[in-house]
C-alpha cells in the first residue's frame, strides 16, 4: 500500500509526494514510510472496528432469535403437556362413572367438550383474558361438583376488576386440578376447597387451599412437588414472566395445602 501510494501521488498528482511533512521529498525515506504506515493504521483500524461490531450486533440479533425461538418452543411445549395430563384424568373420572351407568355422564361429557373447545382454540397466545380463564376454572368446578356431588364443597371469591387482565393460559387451572387430584381424589368424607381471586391494581393474588389426605406418603410427596401440573407451572413462571412479575408461595398450614399465587395481569 505505502509503494502503490507513493507512485500514485508521484506520477499522477505531484513530485512533491508528502506537502504536509517536514522535508519535500522525491523517493521513499523512513520518516515518510512510518508516517504514512501509521495513517493507514488508523484506517484499518477503524474499518476493521466496524466490521467487527457489525458481525457482533448481527450474531447478537442471530443469538435473541434463537433464545426467542426456543423460548416459545418449550412454553408451547409444556401447554402441550398440561392437556393431555388434564384430559387425561377427565377421561378416566367418565369411565368410572359409565361403569357405574350413573346418570352424570352425559352432563360430565358436555362440560368436558366446553373445555376441550377453549383448551384447544382459546390457548394458542401467550396471554388469554383473564375473565376466560375463569369461566373455563368454573366449568371444571361444575365437572367436579357433578362427580363428587355433595362430598365437595367449593368455595370461590373474586374480588376486584378482571376486566382487561391477560394472564398465560392454563396457567391457573393447574393448581385447581392439583388441588382434586391430591386434595379430593384422596379424602374420605366432606371435602372443602377454597379459592380466591383478589385484583389490585395490576396484580392478581390468587389462592387456593384443599386438604391434605391422611396418607403418610403424602408429604414426601409434596417435598418433591410431584405431578406434572405443579412442575409444569413452575416452569411457565419463570420462562413467561419475569421475576418480579411473580411470586409463587407453596405450604402447608394445619393440615390443608395452600398455593399462593402473586402475577402481573
Amino acid at each position: 500500500m505505502l509503494l502503490v501510494k507513493f507512485n500514485l501521488t508521484y506520477y499522477l498528482v505531484s513530485e512533491n509526494v508528502w506537502p504536509e511533512g517536514t522535508e519535500v521529498i522525491s523517493k521513499l525515506t523512513l520518516n515518510y514510510s512510518i508516517d504514512m504506515m501509521i495513517g493507514e493504521l488508523y484506517v484499518i483500524t477503524f474499518v476493521t472496528a466496524i466490521k467487527i461490531t457489525m458481525d457482533w450486533l448481527k450474531e447478537h440479533k442471530r443469538l435473541t432469535d434463537l433464545e426467542k425461538l426456543q423460548l416459545e418452543t418449550e412454553l408451547l411445549f409444556l401447554r402441550s403437556q398440561i392437556s393431555p395430563h388434564f384430559f387425561f384424568n377427565t377421561l378416566n373420572n367418565i369411565y368410572a362413572l359409565s361403569l357405574e351407568n350413573s346418570s352424570k355422564t352425559p352432563k360430565i361429557i358436555i362440560k368436558l367438550s366446553e373445555l376441550m373447545r377453549y383448551l384447544l382454540y382459546e390457548t394458542k397466545k401467550k396471554k388469554q383474558s383473564l375473565e376466560k380463564e375463569i369461566i373455563c376454572i368454573q366449568n371444571y368446578l361444575d365437572l367436579e361438583r357433578i362427580r363428587f356431588d355433595e362430598k365437595l364443597e367449593v368455595n370461590m371469591t373474586i374480588s376486584g376488576d378482571i376486566k382487561n387482565k391477560k394472564i398465560a393460559p392454563i396457567l391457573l387451572l393447574s393448581f385447581i386440578e392439583n388441588a382434586f387430584k391430591h386434595g379430593a381424589n384422596k379424602n374420605i368424607g366432606k371435602i372443602r376447597i377454597n379459592i380466591d381471586f383478589n385484583i389490585i391494581e395490576n396484580f392478581l393474588y390468587f389462592r387456593i387451599a384443599n386438604p391434605i389426605p391422611t396418607e403418610t406418603k403424602y408429604e414426601q410427596q409434596l417435598n418433591k412437588s410431584s405431578g406434572i401440573g405443579l412442575q409444569n407451572v413452575k416452569k411457565r413462571l419463570a420462562l413467561g414472566y419475569k421475576i418480579d412479575e411473580y411470586n409463587l408461595d407453596i405450604k402447608t398450614i394445619d393440615s390443608l395445602f395452600i398455593v399462593e399465587l402473586k402475577i402481573k395481569v
